[in-house]
């Protein structure tokens, strides 16, 4: 939702201070399968939480790459907005783009904001207590600069390590693989059991949990079954939907999280109540939740 913790708060601030209903696009709150994993472990019918695994597609790793013309009827300067101004190439723009820090975060931001998502779903969490970071290939200089295979952990207040992943071969947690060899989903580990979620599959170590509804009393979760008819129907209501505009800061704050602890390197301490970095490092750290805007496309154009 945003490229910046900063610009998140923002957002969220104008947002409630103007009553807009805004739907963030993390439409997996709004499949049944999803809602039924968090129900699941909210309920602890998998004991308790003790580890969550977030696999995420290994994103793209080439260059260095040579600069091109500018195509006929792209404003290459405003499409670049806030960000540094650079040479065009065709691999900075159209679908590509999201492997570059200048425009995005690779699939830690990408895939990440989907299944981070559903992890805090489930967990109802803020946010982490700590997030340590490896980088396992780094970026070729003069290529994509957002880092395409790696592990991050998070750890919450509670104890519960929330792992995010791009492993191809790591057999010690099992899963559906895709086409290129890796995990997508989310697995959710507690004391008496798992449930492995991704889109259009769930199963769990016993057959019963998925297939046995709640008892009455169980908690339950906001229900949707199509994302953007919630919208709809909450710009009419004046409700919040399903995916409301804290919730994707939240979300997209984990992916932030995760990429400024595997470009430093470290293990970095969060108070996610105050959404600041502490102890040992974080002085570094928090000048990164938030980055100069090149101008004109800075705050004070969308001002007006």
């Amino acid at each position: 939702m945003t490229l910046t913790v900063d610009e998140g708060r923002r957002l969220v601030k104008v947002v409630r201070e103007n009553k807009v209903v805004l739907q963030t696009g993390t439409q997996q709150r709004s499949d049944r399968n999803f809602r039924l994993a968090c129900e699941l472990v909210r309920n602890e019918k998998i004991g308790k939480l003790k580890e969550i695994i977030v696999w995420l597609p290994a994103g793209l790793h080439g260059g260095p790459f040579a600069p091109t013309p500018v195509p006929k009827g792209l404003n290459w300067d405003f499409w670049q907005g806030q960000s540094p101004a650079a040479d065009f190439m065709k691999e900075r723009c159209h679908t590509t783009f999201r492997y570059w820090l200048d425009y995005a975060g690779g699939t830690t931001t990408d895939w990440g904001a989907h299944h981070n998502d559903i992890a805090f779903w489930a967990t109802g969490a803020k946010g982490p207590a700590s997030v340590e970071g490896k980088v396992l290939i780094q970026p070729i200089p003069g290529g994509y600069t957002a880092f395409s295979e790696y592990e991050v952990l998070f750890t919450y207040a509670n104890g519960v390590k929330h792992f995010l992943k791009t492993t191809k071969d790591d057999s010690i947690y099992g899963g559906v693989i895709n086409e290129n060899g890796q995990r997508n989903g989310i697995k959710f580990i507690g004391t008496d059991g798992w449930i492995w979620v991704r889109r259009g599959f769930i199963e769990a170590s016993n057959d019963d949990l998925i297939t046995t509804p709640l008892p009455a009393n169980a908690q339950r979760l906001p229900v949707s079954s199509d994302h953007m008819g919630n919208f709809i129907e909450c710009a009419r209501s004046r409700r919040d939907p399903i995916c409301d505009v804290e919730t994707g800061h939240r979300s997209a704050t984990e992916c932030h999280l995760a990429n400024i602890a595997l470009r430093l390197g470290r293990k970095l301490d969060w108070d996610a109540e105050r959404e600041q970095f502490t102890g040992e490092g974080a002085a570094e750290a928090n000048r990164m939740l938030v980055r100069e805007m090149r101008k004109p496309y800075s705050y004070e154009m969308v001002r007006g």
